[in-house]
C-alpha cells in the first residue's frame, strides 16, 4: 500500500488546484492539436492529458506514484504516435519532486528515469523520420536531441536534489538545536538535583544530631536542649529557603538565583560546630583577592558534603579542615576519624555524596579523591583558579 506524504492543507489545495487548471489546459491543447498529430482521435489526447494531470496532482503527495503516472503518460504519447506538446511540462515537475521529496529508492528511480528519458526522446522523434539507411544529418539530430533532452530532464532532477539537500540540512540543524537544548536542560536538572542533595543531606544531618543531643540533654540541661532546638529551627529554616530557591529554578530554569560564596563558609562551620563537631579550620595561604564565582560555589558545596559525611559517619567528633589558596589553584581537605567498615563502604558504593563532590570538582576542571588514610577518612580536592576564569 502506497503511503502518502503529510502535507499542509494549503499545500494540498494548491497542488490539486494547479493540477485541475493544468488538466483543463492540457485537454484543450491535446484535443485541438489532435487532428494532425495522431491516428487515435480524441481518445489518445484525453488519456495522455489525464495521465500527466494525475502525475502533476500526486507529485508531492506520492512522488513514486507520480513518476509511474508520468511514464504511463509518456508511453501513451509514444504509443499513439503523438508529437511533444506543452503538456509534457508535467514530466519536469515530477522529476523535480522525486528528487526533492521522494524516498531514497524513488530518488534514484527519478535519476534513472531522467537518463532513460534523455535516450528515448531523440530515438522516438528522429526514428519516425529516419531515412534508410540513416544519413549523417539523422545521427546529428539524434545527438543534438540527446544532449538537449538530457540537459532539460537532468536539470529538473538536479534542482530537486539541491532542494532535498537544503531540506535535510535544515532538519539536521533543527535536530541538533533540539538535542543541545535537551542536553542543557538535563545538565540543569542534574545540577539542581545535586544542589538539592547537598542542601537536604547537610541540613538533615545537623537536625538529627541536634535532635539527639536535645533529647539526651532535656532532663539534665534544659538550656542545652533549648540551644539545640534553636539550632534545629535555624538549620531547618535555611534548608527550607534553599529548597524553595531550587524549586523556583525548576519552574523558571532561566533564573539561576543567588549561589553560596566563601562568605557563607563561616555560617556553614558554625552550624557544624553547633551539631557537636569539634571543627578545626585552617586557611593558609588566604585567598589572593576575589576567586571566581564558580570556584567559590564548588568549594562551598564540596565542603558542605564532606562535613555532612563526617557528621553522619565519623566515630570521633574532631574534624580538621584545611584550605590553601594559591595563585593558580585552591587545595582543600577534610579529615575525620571513621570506622574501616564505613569508610570502605563509602568508597565502594560511591554514593550520591561522593559522586556529587567529584562532579563539582570536574565541572571546574579539578580533581577530587575520597579515601581512607592512616585511620582517617580524607576528602581532598584541587581546583584550578586560572582555568576557570
Amino acid at each position: 500500500m502506497l503511503s502518502l506524504r503529510p502535507l499542509q492543507r494549503y499545500q494540498l489545495v494548491t497542488d490539486l488546484g494547479v493540477a485541475a487548471l493544468f488538466g483543463l489546459l492540457a485537454l484543450l491543447v491535446e484535443v485541438v492539436g489532435d487532428a494532425t498529430q495522431s491516428f487515435a482521435g480524441p481518445l489518445g489526447a484525453i488519456l495522455v492529458a489525464l495521465a500527466l494531470t494525475a502525475a502533476l496532482a500526486m507529485r508531492r503527495l506520492q512522488p513514486g506514484l507520480a513518476l509511474i503516472l508520468a511514464w504511463v503518460g509518456a508511453f501513451l504519447q509514444m504509443g499513439f504516435g503523438r508529437q511533444p506538446s506543452p503538456t509534457d511540462l508535467a514530466i519536469f515537475a515530477v522529476l523535480y519532486t522525486t528528487a526533492a521529496y521522494g524516498s531514497r529508492r524513488v530518488f534514484w528511480w527519478g535519476f534513472a528515469s531522467g537518463i532513460a528519458g534523455a535516450a528515448i526522446i531523440p530515438l522516438y522523434l528522429v526514428g519516425r523520420g529516419l531515412s534508410e539507411p540513416p544519413s549523417v544529418n539523422d545521427w546529428f539530430a539524434v545527438g543534438a536531441l540527446l544532449l538537449a533532452s538530457g540537459f532539460a530532464l537532468m536539470l529538473a532532477w538536479v534542482s530537486g536534489a539541491l532542494v532535498r539537500t537544503a531540506l535535510r540540512a535544515a532538519e539536521n540543524s533543527r535536530a541538533q538545536r533540539a538535542a543541545e537544548a535537551e542536553t542543557i536542560a538535563e545538565q540543569q536538572r542534574v545540577r539542581i538535583a545535586r544542589d538539592m542533595h547537598d542542601v537536604v543531606a547537610h541540613s538533615l544531618a545537623v537536625v538529627i544530631a541536634q535532635a539527639d543531643g536535645a533529647r539526651y540533654a532535656a532532663a539534665g540541661d534544659p538550656a542545652a536542649a533549648s540551644d539545640a532546638l534553636a539550632t534545629i529551627s535555624t538549620t531547618a529554616r535555611a534548608a527550607l529557603t534553599d529548597v524553595r530557591l531550587l524549586l523556583t529554578q525548576l519552574r523558571h530554569s532561566q533564573g539561576e538565583g543567588p549561589q553560596p560564596t566563601l562568605a557563607d563558609l563561616a555560617q556553614l562551620f558554625d552550624r557544624v560546630r553547633a551539631a557537636g563537631v569539634h571543627l578545626d579550620v585552617s586557611v593558609d595561604p588566604p585567598p589572593p583577592g576575589e576567586p571566581p564565582a564558580a570556584i567559590q560555589l564548588a568549594v562551598y558545596r564540596i565542603m558542605q558534603e564532606a562535613l555532612t559525611n563526617a557528621l553522619r559517619h565519623g566515630v570521633d567528633p574532631r574534624v580538621r579542615v584545611h584550605l590553601g589558596w594559591f595563585t593558580d589553584r585552591v587545595e582543600l581537605s577534610v579529615r575525620n576519624a571513621r570506622s574501616t567498615a564505613v569508610a570502605g563502604a563509602a568508597v565502594g558504593t560511591g554514593g550520591h555524596g561522593l559522586i556529587g563532590m567529584r562532579e563539582r570538582a570536574q565541572l571546574v576542571g579539578g580533581r577530587l579523591t575520597a579515601e581512607p588514610e592512616y585511620g582517617e577518612f580524607v576528602v581532598r580536592a584541587t581546583l584550578p583558579i586560572g582555568g576557570s576564569r
